[in-house]
């Protein structure tokens, strides 16, 4: 039987971190890292981890600060400080250390989801990493969609977050109905970046970021009737990674076979036997 085990790990930056190891019975000697989407628990990917797990994997899920089991309550969000790019300096960084050092020897996949893939851009522990696969990450900023969507992200950067924030001391997305609440100077720093054309690169320096100093293979998905990842979006993040060797895969589900995927599917249980089996053969021919 395969074993999970929650557990917490220190970070440099002196606040803990949820983890959950997925041990498999059989290892083939490879980790796999899934870095969540902005808001999204740890738990959404349990299924997901189990499945390669028992392909013999060791996997990891984690909670950001000040996100799930990585926060204690509301005063403790208050009073959060952490923005982006200490969720990739300290937080993804420190859960790659912690993969390597459980595993010298394991080649070492992280599969992030949305922002996961931003964050990147900050993780000094890059060249640690041996395969990445982006699930729907992208640029946030506000035109790379059309009609409705356009405006659901501009009301999003304009109007909720500088309206909420200050007010709740935190974003409130979940009484909104989106996703977990969010510490506020992520969430204002988010916002910084959806409103500007250059997104992350408006408020840091390419050469200063981790993208170029990743030479590896690199799988970039993308899905049709994404509301929360475009095409163009999702083209704009990978054309950051100027020195990976990259696979680019714009899924249209009815090539495949499939139901509509949208932004948070990819990671449910009726695609095992599609994009997860892809995605397992990906790594095995890539890693």
């Amino acid at each position: 039987m395969n074993r999970s085990q929650d557990l917490y790990i220190n970070t440099p930056l002196g606040h803990q971190l949820s983890l959950t190891s997925f041990k498999p019975k059989c290892s083939n000697n490879k980790s796999i890292i899934i870095s969540s989407a902005t808001g999204v628990l740890q738990h959404y990917y349990f299924k997901f981890a189990l499945y390669f797990s028992e392909l013999g994997y060791t996997v990891y899920t984690f909670d950001y600060s000040g996100i799930g089991k990585s926060h204690f309550n509301i005063a403790d969000l208050k009073q959060n400080t952490i923005d982006l790019k200490a969720w990739g300096e300290n937080d993804q960084a420190s859960i790659v250390n912690y993969a390597k050092s459980q595993n010298s020897d394991h080649k070492i996949t992280i599969i992030t989801h949305s922002i996961g893939g931003q964050v990147l851009a900050f993780n000094k522990e890059i060249s640690q990493i041996d395969t990445i696969i982006t699930i729907a990450s992208q640029s946030g900023y506000w035109k790379h969609w059309k009609g409705f969507e356009r405006f659901k992200m501009f009301a999003f950067w304009y109007m909720l977050i500088p309206a909420l924030t200050p007010i709740f001391g935190y974003f409130p997305a979940k009484k909104l109905g989106l996703f977990e609440n969010l510490p506020k100077q992520m969430a204002y720093q988010w916002r910084r970046w959806g409103k500007h054309k250059d997104y992350l690169l408006s408020e840091f320096e390419f050469d200063d970021l981790q993208f170029k100093n990743y030479n590896k293979h690199l799988l970039v998905l993308s899905f049709t009737r994404d509301e929360f990842a475009s095409k163009s979006s999702v083209d704009w993040l990978a054309q950051q990674f100027s020195n990976a060797n990259i696979d680019r895969r714009h899924i249209v589900p009815n090539d495949l076979g499939i139901s509509n995927v949208g932004h948070f599917g990819f990671f449910r249980n009726q695609f095992k036997t599609s994009l997860w089996k892809m995605t397992h053969e990906w790594i095995e021919n890539n890693s």
